[in-house]
């Protein structure tokens, strides 16, 4: 081995084994992995439990509206025919145009007064929404409500990677998929509870369900301008040598140059023209009509496989959301440590194609119920892991926030479309809208199966040497600003 060869390979034993280190690094990073380990607990301390809450308000705000059906939404305000699939989709159509821009001033306005300005306003709205009287004042809440919350998972998804490495990425990004998952069973114990306060103070039982349930957000988002900080170097809870171990570990990292950390306009442009990016973004469509047409329509479809009163629908879901939520935290941790993506995200799509099946199928209630359960298995792991694989692909901050923008802005738009999946009139089977959501998840799982594929395959000429020509004129420090343009950066696949 030439003594340039045994120098390059010496440099790729970091301490914490990470397939994103460089094998061309200049200066070997060396230190503890307790003190890495003690550091990445702190973080998750101070930073999972706010971006939980806040992502387990949002969702409940944007799909309590499913459990306000229950208790008598529809009659007090009079809504007829599509009415009420329009009010649940018409959120979508702000909230779709705000995501992008959300995410491109994230760091312009600093993460912790932006989340907390747009958390406090939805808090505000989604607690005037109970007051509406009529269709066009629900309309308007609903529009205004997108608007303000459509910045929140976007910036979340961007925020998490300023301090956490891609090996750690998607159970953290997991935990937000969690909060979904326990906003919708602690939307159904609320739904209940709540729903025994009809006729208090002369008001119906979904009124009081929006008003309380919109309350926390105001709060939290007050709070979350004092507990959020904006990036590791103005991070209260860290010490000064933890801070510059958050520098190492930034800067093992390939591509992670101080420059990349900066917002430029180029790797937006970059980000733009990547048709790789654009091919997550219909994968991620598909997954995310599965999540908003199961996530809002749970209880109705529930309801509609036996006769359940409604406080019986409330609590099957549960049991639903709970196999979700479990089997996403398990399946994110085996992929940060294997850092395979594609494989989980296609076994577990294929999972909720096998769920929509069983509902599709004429057969008994059991198994109807059964594929509930199936869906709901896939339906957070082929969701979320895509949102950490994207972004961790994506060294560059200004690459990065665009991509995680458009992957969640294209992806979000299946919430226009969803509602329509399952008009009353098509109850209680709602074959249309299982056949669909079928289609498209299988779709979405064909298309991570070949970007796994591809990336891999990308890979291998990187690590052979074919596309090294690109860069034989230019220095050390060029090659590292080209972000996963460079010969030297391996995808996680």
């Amino acid at each position: 081995m030439s003594g340039k060869a045994q120098y390059a390979s010496e440099l790729t034993k970091p301490p914490i084994p990470d397939e994103s280190v460089s094998k061309y690094a200049v200066d070997p990073l060396e230190f503890d992995p307790v003190a890495e380990r003690k550091l990445v607990r702190k973080l998750d301390y101070h930073i999972v439990p706010i971006i939980m809450l806040l992502y387990l308000f949002s969702f409940l705000d944007r799909v309590n509206i499913g459990n306000a059906r229950l208790y008598g939404m529809e009659e007090d305000l009079g809504l007829r025919g599509n009415q009420y699939q329009t009010a649940v989709s018409i959120l979508f159509v702000t909230y779709l145009l705000s995501e992008l821009p959300s995410n491109l001033v994230l760091k312009k306005f600093r993460p912790s007064r932006w989340i907390s300005f747009i958390t406090t306003a939805w808090g505000i709205i989604a607690t005037l929404q109970g007051l509406t009287q009529s269709f066009a004042g629900l309309i308007v809440c609903r529009l205004l409500l997108g608007l303000v919350e459509g910045g929140l998972f976007p910036g979340a998804a961007v925020y998490l990677t300023f301090f956490y490495t891609k090996r750690e990425l998607a159970l953290r990004i997991g935990y937000l998929f969690v909060s979904a998952a326990i906003a919708g069973a602690v939307g159904g114990l609320l739904g209940y509870g709540i729903g025994f306060m009809d006729g208090v103070s002369g008001q119906r039982g979904w009124r009081w369900i929006l008003i309380i349930e919109g309350l926390p957000s105001f709060v939290l988002g007050i709070a979350t301008w004092f507990l959020l900080a904006d990036n590791p170097e103005t991070a209260h809870y860290l010490s000064p040598d933890e801070k510059e171990l958050m520098r190492l570990r930034r800067a093992r990292q390939a591509g992670q140059t101080e420059s990349a950390q900066r917002f430029h306009r180029k790797d937006v442009y970059a980000g733009l023209k990547d048709w790789k990016i654009y091919a997550f973004c219909a994968g991620q469509f598909g997954t995310d009509t599965m999540l908003y047409g199961y996530s809002t329509f749970l209880p109705t479809i529930i309801k509609g496989l036996g006769k359940w009163t409604t406080a019986q629908t409330q609590a099957l879901t549960i049991p639903c959301y709970a196999v979700g939520a479990l089997s996403y935290v398990v399946i994110a941790s085996f992929s940060d440590r294997q850092q395979k993506r594609g494989l989980y995200t296609v076994i577990f799509g294929t999972i909720s194609v096998i769920g929509y099946g069983v509902l599709i199928s004429n057969s008994s209630t059991g198994v109807h119920y059964l594929g509930c359960f199936l869906v709901a298995m896939g339906l957070y792991v082929c969701c979320g892991l895509p949102l950490a694989w994207l972004p961790s692909n994506q060294p560059r901050y200004g690459k990065r926030t665009t991509a995680t923008g458009l992957q969640l802005t294209i992806g979000n738009a299946s919430g226009i479309m969803a509602p329509f999946l399952y008009p009353t009139a098509e109850g209680p089977r709602f074959v249309k809208g299982h056949a669909v959501s079928l289609a498209l998840v299988g779709m979405s799982s064909v298309l991570f199966a070949f970007m796994s594929w591809y990336l891999s395959q990308k890979n291998r000429r990187r690590e052979r040497g074919e596309e090294d020509e690109k860069v034989a004129n230019m220095s050390e420090s060029e090659i590292d600003e080209l972000g996963d343009a460079s010969p030297r950066y391996i995808f996680t696949i």
